[in-house]
């Protein structure tokens, strides 16, 4: 029996896509669930798994644009091959060997060619002859002058679009923080193993941000709103999206109702998120919707920049890396200098709708509640 492959759905809000590549070839026996194909869209690649086990037959090769519930090949699930092969079986099947010549024995002496009858010539004749002349070297083909030359993916294309959108579209600004991580390293290293038992998955710093961000957008409400026909829309929802690199680009996956998670939450749904976003298993409708981003460009080095809107949102927090730096703080001597791991924070924000004091207090009130971890507990 055939089973059909069909471009399956991966969110209302996608009708299409380009069938990018075949993970298996025509004729390789695939297990049901494995992985079978990758359908590019303008949001993410994902990656398809087989409906059934058997033998792939293929009809829409790489790099064609499909549409969802097209039919792009079949399995046979009522293949011969599936039926597993022994040893003795496998060796029958095997071609014969192939007789290889060897070379004769020395005491056997081979037939000698005859000798060109140029040879034979005189030698006077052989001087007047003149001498061939060698054949040019061919020249090495030119290196294209203009490079090498790559197709953008579908997604890289559109990541380039909402980037150039977002730059011409918004009144974009940045303001700038940094934030003292002492109590939230403290309490990592306290908590961590413990935590990790409990929760299965590791306590990082993200869901601090998230955490504090959720609280700080209850009270400034239009840091999470963006224009839309001349109106102001307020989100319903804290939908936050998290910004991961992949070998594809960055995808900027969304936590639903952040603001009902706690850190434990979280810390599991971005784990989730980054995960499925990496092997190219999230679905488009996770990457849309959002209310507000983070993205941290500190996993890479970055110790300060401007992030760039994911646009239509009106504002992100940019994340860079800890760096232990000096520090004045109040002791109980009066101030002293201390060495503690700070954070440069950065908030980009639509100017058009969110004035500068808003976006000051929004950083200020973030910087203010990771200080100070414990209120993330208990003002959730």
């Amino acid at each position: 029996m055939k089973k059909e492959i069909t471009v399956p759905s991966v969110g209302e809000s996608v009708t299409q896509g380009i069938l990018a590549s075949w993970l298996k070839a025509a004729g390789d026996l695939v297990e049901e669930g494995s992985d079978l194909f990758e359908l590019e869209t303008d949001k993410a690649t994902v990656t398809v798994p087989a409906p059934a086990s058997g033998a792939l037959a293929v009809s829409v090769a790489a790099g064609t644009e499909v549409t969802i519930g097209q039919v792009v090949g079949s399995i046979d699930t009522d293949a011969a091959q599936l039926a597993p092969k022994t040893p003795a079986a496998e060796a029958a099947a095997a071609p014969p060997p192939v007789p290889v010549r060897t070379a004769p024995h020395p005491e056997v002496k081979a037939t000698a060619e005859p000798e060109p009858a140029r040879a034979h010539a005189p030698a006077s004749a052989r001087a007047r002859a003149p001498a061939p002349r060698p054949a040019p070297a061919p020249r090495p083909a030119p290196a294209p002058a203009h490079g090498r030359r790559v197709p953008m993916t579908n997604l890289r294309k559109r990541i380039a679009e909402r980037l150039v959108e977002a730059q011409h579209s918004t009144a974009s600004l940045t303001t700038f923080n940094e934030v003292n991580l002492q109590k939230v390293v403290d309490l990592r290293s306290r908590y961590r193993d413990e935590f990790e038992r409990a929760h299965g998955v590791k306590l990082g710093f993200m869901s601090f941000f998230v955490k504090a961000c959720t609280l700080a957008l209850a009270e400034m409400p239009v840091v999470s709103a963006h224009i839309e026909d001349g109106d102001i829309v307020y989100p319903e929802a804290m939908d936050i999206g998290v910004a991961v690199s992949t070998d594809r680009g960055l995808l900027v996956p969304v936590i639903r109702g952040a603001d009902r998670m706690g850190i434990a939450a979280l810390e599991s749904a971005i784990a989730d998120l980054a995960a499925r976003a990496r092997e190219r298993k999230i679905l488009p409708d996770e990457l849309t919707g959002g209310s507000f981003s983070i993205t941290n460009g500190g996993v890479f080095g970055s110790l300060l920049s401007t992030p760039l809107l994911n646009y239509p949102q009106s504002a992100i927090l940019g994340m860079h890396t800890i760096q232990r730096r000096p520090v004045a703080e109040e002791g109980p001597g009066g101030e002293q200098v201390v060495i503690r791991p700070m954070m440069y924070l950065a908030l980009t924000y639509d100017h058009r709708l969110v004035d500068g004091k808003e976006a000051v207090s929004f950083l200020k009130r973030v910087k203010e509640l990771v200080e100070d971890p414990w209120r993330l507990f208990i003002e959730a």
